[in-house]
């Protein structure tokens, strides 16, 4: 290509060959570019035409030279930034200049790529872009600190600095004895700084203040998650179920010794054969109104309590879920005090203890199963806030509804499945930390002539860790807004926000279980180390998934939700209802699925934030109008509703996390429009970003099948997210050190600062 005008096609021809992802249709969009350039003989477009046969492929010395030519084009200058300014110093500007230009920005659109990251493909020598990047801090670490912990900055700092003591080393002791009794010790020394009765009363020693227990638990999360557990065992489910299902005469008797750990404590629901279902647990309390008591039993192996943590060593008492029988009548499952052990640790009569043993992970948490044979307690004993039986034995609730009083009761607990997620986001800061620092210090390869390269300039690299992080930031925000609605929760938002609650559980376990296997691959053979510590956040969030209710079972739980407040809002699901349902509201024409929004390509509208909700916004009306119709059909045709669930259970799923991604984006997104410090406001907008646009890539499928979208849109999506990373990478040590772990927490020798 000896024609000084030609020459300006060969950064085209470069990309074309160097990129196995150009479809056929996308070879035929730059053969009707060239064959429509007026300005070009018939025999320079038959030349041109010819270089972009798939039959004939250049040589790999054509494709050297041409890239050897493009990088002698573009060396030194800074004007370059677009691959039509490279065709335009190729050519020596032997071209019509103001004709190519606008033909070749519509061409970079319709094929989806972006000018900047096109010319990262012709730069490899020594002093190439990929070896030159390198961390910087381009805003204020101390100011994201601050945004991210918000009002309870105070009580955070306090709990950094108790977890960062000599007396806090990590137990290295892989006798579960031993590890057991450290973890307990920590919790005495937690109790003491009045850490634990945080929720509890005032008038009855405690804090008074909820969203400070939170922040305890998640702060605590980025030391030992064994003692994390303990503490929420303790002070959470066992104190708290005193105190939400409880009523005076419990607080004044329990909660300041709960608090101060003199009554180590169990939260004893769960049952062998009886897992997440609640309403099927088989052991009984019968009241006896002769001596005014209640008879705990089991009545059989698969009716034991089983993974009840500090019952295998430690627990004294315990809220026990029973079916509550009056002469013979079932009244549903209530909550009892039980006591299990003496002051001296000795088993009472008629409790027997198993031990879990070791676990996967936890092994800190002392985890057993308790069997009640016959077990006699007192009638005051009835945690009696929801139902109790009164003075002439009979029993009495201000709920006349056993299926709503169970559920009121349940609610209560739903703090748990805000502790929990809330902990597992502080595992995945914790891995991530770990696992940016490092990839920002280990070096491997490098261009030919160079020295190696941080693994966190490549590419791939980014794409393992960035997203990751920035997703991590993204669930911060949407949990700081769970718990708010929970704390200023009414009566009203209760099912909604209980609903929320499981899918933030799901959301995030899964979230951090992702996450933390990408860390453990992304640093390789240190990051299978225990000394690393990426290991024991992988085993100890594993079961995150699981208690508080299974992931699964818990979304289940959300897409109900979603349904039910459907057909408050439609009634009856008729064609109309649903069309307007997801329609309603549409504030762009993307909604309504304009051809020209399908193709749209240029980098303002990948980055409009309006597009990105909207787009979420699309996806999950659309889902759960699918579902509702679906449902609908199925009982129409004569399938009970319950058979009609189990048919589309694994829709239900999709129903659960269309929703979820929507309120996540939009909580980060409102989030950010409060941030007041503008280099703060940039990078997290970056990371909102990349949230955003790497969920949609996720979903590319379904955009694609629903014709929200057109290949040419998801392909310059992909490279945006590329770009993105790209350009959050100087900043990527920036924004996990803003996590502000302590480094005696984090402990890993490759994560030093």
């Amino acid at each position: 290509m000896k024609n000084t005008k030609l020459q300006a096609f060969i950064p085209l021809f470069y990309l074309v060959w160097s990129d196995d992802l150009l479809t056929q249709k996308e070879f035929a969009t730059i053969q009707k570019f060239i064959s429509d350039l007026s300005w070009l003989s018939p025999e320079e477009k038959q030349l041109l035409l010819s270089r972009l046969d798939i039959s004939n492929p250049p040589s790999r010395s054509e494709l050297t030279q041409w890239k050897l030519d493009i990088e002698k084009s573009i060396q030194n200058k800074e004007d370059i930034k677009s691959i039509f300014d490279i065709a335009v110093a190729l050519s020596e500007k032997d071209i019509d200049i103001s004709t190519l230009q606008s033909s070749f920005i519509k061409l970079e659109n319709d094929l989806g790529i972006l000018g900047e990251e096109a010319l990262q493909n012709f730069k490899t020598k020594a002093g190439s872009f990929t070896a030159n990047s390198q961390t910087n801090a381009d805003f204020n670490i101390q100011k994201i600190t601050a945004i991210l912990n918000g009002k309870e900055a105070a009580i955070i700092n306090k709990v950094k600095s108790v977890i960062s003591r000599p007396e806090f080393a990590y137990e290295t002791s892989t006798d579960i004895n031993v590890y057991r009794q450290t973890v307990y010790h920590w919790c005495k020394i937690l109790a003491d700084e009045n850490l634990g009765n945080m929720a509890y009363p005032k008038q009855h020693g405690g804090g008074e203040n909820i969203a400070d227990y939170f922040a305890i638990m998640e702060t605590l999360s980025y030391h030992d998650l064994s003692l994390v557990i303990k503490f929420g065992v303790q002070f959470g489910l066992w104190g708290m179920s005193v105190q939400s299902l409880g009523t005076e005469k419990h607080y004044a008797k329990y909660l300041k010794d709960i608090g101060s750990l003199k009554i180590p404590g169990c939260f004893a629901m769960t049952e062998t054969h009886h897992g997440s279902n609640v309403k099927g647990l088989e052991t009984t309390a019968t009241y006896n109104h002769n001596d005014q008591t209640f008879t705990i039993h089991t009545p059989n192996k698969n009716a034991q309590k089983e993974y009840i943590g500090n019952a295998a060593v430690h627990g004294q008492m315990a809220t026990v879920f029973a079916k509550l029988i009056i002469e013979g009548h079932d009244y549903g499952v209530n909550a009892f005090i039980v006591p299990l052990r003496d002051t001296n640790g000795n088993t009472l009569n008629g409790i027997t203890i198993g031990d879990c043993g070791h676990k996967m992970g936890l092994n800190g948490v002392d985890n057993g199963t308790i069997s009640f044979d016959n077990v006699v307690i007192p009638k005051e004993n009835m945690l009696d806030r929801f139902a109790s039986v009164n003075d002439k034995g009979e029993f009495e609730s201000p709920i006349p509804s056993d299926n709503r009083r169970f559920f009121t009761m349940l609610g209560t607990l739903v703090g748990g499945r805000i502790g929990i997620p809330r902990s597992a986001l502080a595992a995945a800061k914790s891995g991530l930390t770990i696992a940016i620092r490092y990839s920002d210090q280990r070096r491997q390869f490098g261009p030919e002539g160079g020295s190696e390269v941080p693994i966190l300039n490549y590419r791939m690299h980014q794409r393992r860790l960035i997203p990751p992080l920035a997703k991590t930031y993204a669930v911060h925000f949407a949990l700081q807004y769970l718990t708010n609605r929970f704390l200023n929760k009414t009566e009203a938002e209760m099912q909604e926000i209980e609903a929320l609650a499981a899918g933030m559980k799901s959301y995030s376990t899964w979230s951090t279980r992702d996450i933390l296997q990408e860390c453990r691959e992304a640093i390789g053979g240190k990051g299978y180390l225990s000394e690393n510590r990426i290991d024991a956040l992988k085993n100890d969030t594993e079961i995150y998934t699981t208690f508080e209710g299974d992931n699964t079972v818990l979304m289940q739980l959300v897409a109900k939700n979603r349904l039910s407040e459907f057909r408050k809002a439609f009634g009856e699901m008729g064609a109309a209802g649903i069309i307007s349902y997801v329609y309603e509201n549409a504030k762009t024409a993307i909604t309504e699925k304009n051809p020209i929004a399908t193709r749209k390509t240029d980098d303002e509208h990948l980055l409009d934030e309006e597009f990105h909700l909207q787009a979420f916004i699309h996806r999950e009306k659309t889902i759960l109008a699918s579902a509702a119709r679906r449902i609908k059909k199925l009982v129409d045709g004569g399938l009970e509703p319950y058979d009609a669930f189990n048919v589309v259970q694994h829709q239900m799923i999709d129903v659960a996390q269309a929703y979820l991604e929507r309120v996540v984006l939009e909580q980060f997104q409102l989030a950010i429009k409060e941030v007041e410090d503008i280099k703060s406001k940039e990078i997290l907008t970056k990371l909102n970003h990349l949230y955003a646009l790497s969920q949609i890539e996720k979903n590319k499928a379904w955009y694609l099948e629903d014709g929200y979208m057109e290949a040419v849109k998801t392909k310059a999506i992909r490279k945006m997210v590329n770009q993105l990373c790209w350009d959050i990478r100087p900043d990527a040590v920036s924004l996990v050190n803003a996590f502000d772990i302590p480094e005696s927490c984090l402990a890993a020798p490759i994560a030093v600062k």
